[in-house]
């Protein structure tokens, strides 16, 4: 298992390793200019092009970007926040994102299980029909839809929660916008956790079990449920990066100042900030890089067979 482990590790590192260099070179090649020349002369913009090394060797350039971002530097921006270091700026917006996304993700996962598993266990019903009704309008309404409404009714209609973000007010700021993010995640989770489950109790292992007199609480959770989480964590995946790494549309509208406003930011600004853009893609990719790896390591914990797989390779 251990093998098993460091191999997946490895090769994580060289898949990303590989993406920054991607990420980099689409980033230089890139047609426009990343400097505000409404604001700079021509002989300004090519002095600032000499200090930050623009005109270097390609490959020259990446491995003094890289041996920067292995010390946790990603340089300095050319148009926003007047030239700050961007490692500064980043460690707002990921804390922002970081806690309203983990608060979506909790709250999503937990409400969807809890549908999801009391759609299956009343399956047929008017309980496994509400959900599932739920579940599709989930999907359907996109997260700004549902944050305007509840900005609309708790914001404006009902005072009670902040119209706009307000990083003094952050718990109070975080209902709405973690809410509204976490309907998709939950409607998903919910679908997926019904579907599986009612799968899973068709199968023979737990006629099976049923027929050594096993029911409820104990079959629900030793079988059934277990069972059925391991497609559900592979769906989770990819919703948890979206979440972490803040919904651009949201936290634009919301006014929260974290990773998905400074990407549009850097985007839409008055010069696209190359260096920003070139940042965020690489949390990005880690981000999921990471995430992924989890979702393999889980595997063993949830699927003795994975685990029985690795000892006999290693052997």
């Amino acid at each position: 298992m251990t093998k098993y482990i460091l191999k997946r590790i490895g090769m994580a590192l060289l898949t990303l390793l590989i993406i920054t260099f991607l990420l980099f070179l689409l980033v230089r090649i890139m047609p426009g200019n990343p400097f505000p020349s409404e604001r700079m002369s021509a002989d300004q913009i090519a002095n600032k092009r000499a200090e930050m090394g623009l005109d270097d060797p390609i490959h020259i350039q990446f491995f003094r970007y890289l041996g920067g971002v292995l010390q946790g530097d990603f340089g300095k921006g050319t148009s926003l926040y007047n030239g700050a270091p961007i490692k500064t700026v980043l460690s707002t917006a990921i804390s922002n994102s970081f806690r309203i996304g983990g608060m979506a993700i909790l709250l999503g996962t937990f409400v969807g299980l809890v549908l999801g598993i009391t759609a299956a266990l009343h399956k047929g019903k008017f309980l496994d029909g509400f959900c599932t009704v739920f579940s599709i309008l989930g999907v359907c309404v996109p997260s700004y839809v549902f944050l305007i409404f509840l900005q609309y009714t708790f914001s404006f209609r009902i005072p009670f929660f902040p119209y706009f973000f307000d990083p003094t007010r952050f718990a109070f700021s975080a209902v709405i916008p973690s809410v509204s993010l976490s309907l998709f995640t939950m409607s998903t989770i919910a679908r997926f956790t019904r579907n599986e489950m009612v799968e899973v109790f068709d199968s023979d292992y737990v006629r099976l079990a049923e027929a050594k007199g096993m029911y409820g609480r104990e079959l629900v959770t030793k079988h059934v449920l277990r069972n059925a989480l391991i497609p559900i964590v592979t769906v989770l995946a990819p919703l948890v990066v979206d979440l972490l790494t803040g919904a651009l549309v949201v936290e634009k509208i919301y006014g929260i100042n974290g990773i998905g406003k400074l990407m549009v930011d850097a985007i839409a600004g008055e010069g696209i900030d190359y260096n920003y853009v070139l940042a965020l893609g690489i949390l990005y990719s880690a981000l999921y890089i990471g995430i992924m790896l989890v979702v393999d390591l889980l595997y063993g914990v949830l699927d003795p067979r994975i685990r029985v797989t690795a000892k006999v390779r290693e052997a």
